[in-house]
């Protein structure tokens, strides 16, 4: 509906004043302000440097009549809001029935587009915060592939450097504690137990190969193999969570390739470098960063910093348009280097969208809960998973915007009542699983949905519920643009708690042969928007609960 509006604006913009502009038409909080209302005349006023309400007037004669269209009025300063018939809403059903699972699709953009998410450093198990970014850089692929880009999921590995190192001297020590030898363990080494279960499948397997090897050497072995058994618990924990990626990319094969050391070359050439203190500085103040970055430090190693620059150069390379990065909020203060750095090279830096997600704060009833003890410094996402279940998980992870600190109670999470966000929305569609099923077992004869008239559909709940239904395209739309999962999570809820409202206060089987097929197909396209939706967050269907 709303794309049919705008259709007729452009019609009457071309006739009136023949200009071709952007504009807004949002649904309004007030019904008494119609189902649509549009700011076009308010952003011709600016170019034509006119009165807005006089535009509103010219533009409402020029619109042409539809017989869908009730009324079209001129509120405030020159706000145009339009009137829908009941009745118009009746197609809304009709193209859900003929599209089906396509419902809501965008058209093929042939835009590449790659999101980065998680690219936890494989050093230990992923923990809850991990959780999060993975709910939402799942989702987002799936909403942008859904509204018609060409999506590509990959994990960032970085397998080198001082944490790696650190890796390896961790389980070092705790496979020397293993053979009796008294050692001091080091607070900048890595504390949780999986170091000691690591230690000891090392000994069990290798017995005291390690022991007799110099400790370089020993380090530099040992922390490849913890590192690869970290990251095979990583990809088990990211598979419990229904997160697969297409590619997991290596900072080593980076290096190994010459990556780094081409682009640090390149920067050298074109003068954005400078030496002090031994090292090599890249000039990042001067593409808007605070202060210089280090590329190369004193004792020659090329820093992450180098890496990163060389490794979104490559994602370029590969041919994505739009490069979507998923961090966590404390690597905020690295956004404006990175984006430096790609404006040096030559690079569109707003073409790369980098989404910060917030702590999760875990609750019991309410009360905040302990650290981990089995983990050592943090909640493992295994052990939420556990807990509550992964579509429990994903939905509670993705009902704020990730920018924002998000409560997590497990308690709420395991409950089978309202109070829990994924049970109300799985509800739903349980329910009109069950009325499908009710329907059957009564012999129920429902003529092909096309067939079926829909004129009773007229009550004021119904056409709630059709609105809502009409609002799925843009819901996609939108949460693609802004690159915000979460307006899906608020939506599913909102058409949920709509349907359960009219099925508690409506009959839908058991009435006159046409009332009956009428809402029961209404039924029909409200499962179909739940079960698309709920896909597209990663988050089961159940046919009963």
């Amino acid at each position: 509906m709303k794309k049919r509006i705008k259709e007729l604006i452009i019609l009457a913009l071309k006739k009136t004043f023949e200009i071709d502009i952007d504009f807004n038409i949002e649904i309004p909080r007030v019904a008494d302000y119609g189902d649509f209302a549009t700011n076009v005349a308010f952003v011709l006023a600016k170019a034509l440097k006119r009165p807005p309400y006089e535009i509103a007037k010219e533009l409402v004669l020029k619109l042409p009549s539809c017989e869908w269209l009730e009324k079209v009025e001129i509120a405030g300063a020159g706000f145009i809001n339009f009137f829908l018939k009941s009745s118009s809403w009746l197609e809304v059903i009709k193209e859900i029935i003929a599209f089906g699972e396509d419902y809501g699709k965008g058209e093929k953009k042939n835009i590449k587009v790659i999101v980065e998410f998680v690219s936890a450093n494989p050093t230990g198990p992923l923990h809850i915060g991990h959780g999060r970014g993975a709910a939402v850089g799942d989702s987002l692929a799936n909403i942008l592939k859904f509204a018609g880009y060409d999506v590509f999921r990959e994990y960032y590995i970085n397998d080198v450097g001082k944490q790696i190192q650190t890796l390896g001297r961790s389980v070092y020590l705790r496979y020397l504690e293993l053979l009796g030898k008294k050692v001091e363990f080091p607070s900048d080494c890595y504390q949780g137990g999986y170091v000691k279960e690591i230690a000891k499948e090392v000994l069990a397997k290798e017995g005291e190969k390690f022991k007799e090897m110099k400790e370089d050497d020993a380090v530099n072995e040992l922390a490849k193999i913890a590192s690869r058994k970290i990251l095979e618990g990583i990809k088990t924990d990211l598979a419990d969570f229904g997160v697969f990626f297409d590619c997991w990319f290596s900072e080593r094969g980076l290096i190994d390739a010459s990556e780094v050391k081409k682009v640090i070359e390149w920067f050298k050439k074109t003068g954005l470098v400078y030496e002090k203190d031994g090292a090599l500085w890249f000039v990042s103040t001067r593409y808007g960063d605070e202060k210089d970055r280090v590329l190369v430090r004193a004792n020659g190693d090329t820093t992450y910093f180098a890496s990163d620059l060389a490794y979104h150069k490559n994602k370029w390379k590969r041919g994505f348009k739009l490069m979507i990065d998923v961090w966590g909020a404390d690597h905020h203060g690295y956004v404006p280097r990175l984006k430096a750095g790609m404006h040096a090279m030559g690079y569109d830096p707003e073409n790369l969208k980098i989404l910060l997600v917030q702590l999760v704060h875990l609750k019991r009833g309410g009360k905040p809960v302990a650290m981990s003890t089995r983990a050592g410094e943090f909640i493992t996402l295994k052990e939420v998973l556990d807990e509550v279940g992964k579509d429990a998980a994903r939905f509670i992870f993705l009902t704020r915007s990730c920018d924002s600190h998000l409560d997590f109670d497990l308690e709420i999470a395991k409950q089978q009542t309202m109070e829990n966000p994924v049970f109300y929305v799985q509800y739903a569609h349980a329910r009109i699983c069950s009325i499908e099923k009710m329907a059957k077992q009564k012999g129920l004869e429902i003529p092909p949905l096309m067939e079926i008239d829909l004129t009773p559909l007229c009550a004021p709940e119904e056409v709630n519920l059709m609105k809502l239904l009409s609002q799925f395209p843009d819901i996609i739309e939108d949460a693609a643009r802004t690159l915000e999962p979460h307006r899906l999570t608020h939506y599913l809820t909102e058409l949920s708690a709509g349907f359960h409202y009219y099925y508690n206060h409506y009959r839908i089987l058991g009435l006159p042969q046409n009332i009956c097929a009428a809402r029961f197909v209404l039924a029909q396209a409200v499962k179909r928007v739940i079960k698309t939706g709920l896909n597209l967050l990663g988050v089961s269907t159940p046919e009963k609960m």
